[in-house]
């Protein structure tokens, strides 16, 4: 039998698989026309079939004519255990095409050199439907008998060790994943029906499995003792996503979906691969991702070269790989710390080896002789600034460090790009820029400004405001990762706390976008849907990670740290915002300050910095801040607002 095997595989599953096929083919074909020969009584209307020659001639110009057509049309690249339709309709057509061929020859060429040598029509009709037939035939029994090898494979894994599971969904998609769950001898997973919501599938049987309804669910998922459910459902929006989540894991079950892994779902270009994964916190906001996906705004980056500041953080390095997909002429990575630079620079080799030029370049953006070092040499059309340090509570106890890495990182950033003929500037903001309550927040408003204020340049600069970014360093999604995983607490600030969400993709492709629309100091905000309730985002995560909250998991409340507000502003509500072509992204007008007057507020913050040097505490920089952001306001004033509280409440909040 082990010998058996591996001369089973050589001929079907190695090399020699399409000269298999091929001689297989031909054995068909010729035992097809001897069959013609004794039992058809003639070759065409004119020549006898006794003339055992001419027939052979036949014979071997209508066998050559089918091999090339088929050749020709690739047949025998398919790999027919797990083929589809359309390989039997290409067998078919080549064969067509054969018969065709064959005939033109034998009248019109064939014919001048051998005298009275021509294929009959009904000889030639008849042996190439009687192949047909028996190629397509042998196919569809080999795929059977492999089928049902697998079925009984040593390798397989025995059924009643697979996870029994119901399908959400008897579409297309979801009769697709049962029948590769069935058929692969590898799975871990045993299909046992579907649920579904369409009545007239209800009470019948797709790929071989009972459908029943979801009103049944319970008794169905009690009845085959379903542990998982997995969602298949083409084109699901994030809202029915999750009330699915809430109605199965509300009966015990573990839900998961059959989708691509989710950061890859909004990557720009790419063939979709999906699979059966768990559920992530991404899956359970209120809206669905944004995708850009506008071929017009790929090829602006085509033939470029791109400097991105900050390129090892979270948001720089997805820029980095969504930039490499555009073809650009050269990358260059700028960032402070090495780790991470030396991470995305590994991870882009792998991936596209010598056909992308990536160079990563180690410095700082305040050091201003480094970026002027770095511009001269590589002249960056278009630069991407998302270096800064963005951590609210860190910066408010370092206040200098935020002013000298945000403020003077941006001015100096957007100096050498003005100097060295950039194209394009795009810096990277935040919604906390908007009413800042925080140093971090209203160093990035000043950032904003200094972009704002330079219309009269021939680099055209822009900024684009988000909101917080799922799984980004330092995000809230990581820490409470961590803190499950050791058993809790989770701690939350302030259970009232609602903030806006986007994935890590959607602020990249945001980014991107702006790059190539930007004209002159635009601030790009995304209509960013419900906020979230940070409480019910803990609670969710929990539930994800299989536990349950306030039992297995303490959620515990600790208070607001510094500089924070309970609600975010509500960007997209603003009169001064101005829809796009794009009906998620906006532009926000307001009138810019003056080169002169950003510069003189940027002398007054340099100033407190300066006088600070020798001091911990940042009571000069906030003085400072007060001075030159009009719009700062104290956390405490902001958060005992009560109609900005009840603006909060009012809209619906989404359980994340």
């Amino acid at each position: 039998m082990k010998y058996l095997n591996k001369f089973k595989k050589f001929l079907f599953e190695g090399k020699f698989r399409r000269v298999t096929l091929v001689v297989f083919d031909i054995v068909c074909f010729l035992l097809i026309a001897l069959g013609y020969y004794f039992f058809a009584g003639q070759t065409s209307y004119t020549t006898p079939v006794n003339n055992e020659l001419i027939y052979s001639y036949n014979s071997v110009l209508l066998l050559c004519c089918l091999l090339v057509m088929r050749f020709v049309c690739k047949s025998y690249n398919n790999v027919w255990r797990y083929t589809n339709t359309g390989a039997y309709i290409l067998i078919m057509s080549a064969d067509i095409l054969g018969c065709g061929l064959s005939l033109i020859l034998s009248r019109f060429v064939m014919n001048y050199l051998i005298n009275d040598f021509y294929i009959g029509v009904w000889y030639s009709i008849t042996v190439t439907s009687l192949t047909v037939l028996v190629t397509l035939f042998s196919r569809f029994v080999y795929r059977l008998v492999y089928k049902y090898s697998n079925m009984h494979d040593k390798r397989m894994v025995v059924d009643k060790a697979k996870i029994p599971i119901a399908i959400i969904g008897a579409g297309q998609l979801g009769a697709h994943l049962a029948s590769e769950l069935m058929n692969s001898p590898h799975s871990h997973y045993q299909p046992r029906c579907f649920i579904d919501t369409n009545n007239s599938k209800v009470g019948n049987r797709v790929a071989g499995l009972p459908v029943y309804s979801a009103e049944t669910a319970a008794k169905v998922i009690d009845k085959y003792e379903i542990a998982e459910v997995v969602i298949a459902i083409a084109n699901i929006t994030s809202e029915k996503t999750k009330s699915l989540w809430d109605r199965y894991n509300a009966f015990g079950c573990k839900v998961k979906v059959y989708d691509s892994p989710f950061h890859e779902q909004d990557t720009i270009g790419g063939e979709k691969k999906r699979i059966i994964r768990d559920f992530a916190i991404e899956d359970l906001l209120f809206r669905n991702p944004l995708d850009i996906n506008s071929q017009a705004e790929l090829s602006f980056y085509t033939g470029k070269k791109v400097l991105v500041t900050g390129g090892g953080g979270s948001i720089g390095s997805e820029l980095c790989r969504q930039i490499a997909k555009c073809n650009p002429k050269q990358i260059i990575i700028f960032d402070i710390y090495e780790n991470n630079a030396y991470d995305i620079q590994q991870e882009l080799t792998r991936k596209y080896g010598d056909k992308l030029d990536l160079v990563v370049e180690i410095g700082s953006v305040r050091d201003k002789e480094r970026l002027e070092c770095i511009f001269e040499n590589y002249r960056p059309d278009i630069v991407f600034h998302a270096a800064a340090h963005k951590h609210v509570p860190l910066m408010e106890h370092s206040a200098v460090e935020a002013i000298k890495n945000n403020v003077m990182g941006t001015y100096r950033t957007a100096d050498m790009a003005e100097k060295f003929g950039a194209e394009k500037f795009i810096l990277i903001s935040t919604d906390k820029a908007v009413n800042p309550t925080n140093i971090m927040g209203a160093s990035k408003r000043i950032c904003e400004m200094i972009v704002q204020c330079r219309t009269d340049s021939n680099t055209s600069f822009a900024a684009v405001r988000f909101g917080n970014v799922l799984g980004s360093n330092g995000s809230v999604i990581p820490l409470f990762k961590r803190q499950i995983a050791a058993g809790g607490p989770v701690t939350i600030t302030d259970k009232r706390i609602i903030r806006y969400f986007m994935t890590i993709p959607e602020a990249s492709q945001l980014v991107m976008l702006a790059g190539s629309k930007a004209q002159r100091g635009e601030l790009f905000v995304l209509d960013m849907g419900q906020p979230v309730r940070i409480y019910d985002l803990a609670v969710n995560m929990i539930k994800l990670m299989g536990y349950t909250p306030d039992k297995d998991i303490e959620i515990k409340e600790v208070g607001l740290r510094p500089g924070e507000k309970l609600y975010e502003e509500l960007l997209m509500k603003g009169e001064s915002l101005v829809a796009t072509e794009d009906k998620m992204i906006f532009i926000e007008k307001d009138t810019p300050y003056s080169r002169q007057e950003v510069d003189n507020k940027i002398e007054v913050l340099m100033q407190a910095v300066d006088e600070s040097r020798h001091s911990i505490a940042p009571d000069l920089v906030k003085k400072a801040i007060k001075e030159t952001v009009p719009t700062f306001v104290e956390p405490g004033d902001i958060n005992s607002n009560e109609n900005l509280a009840n603006a909060g409440k009012d809209r619906e909040l989404v359980k994340a």
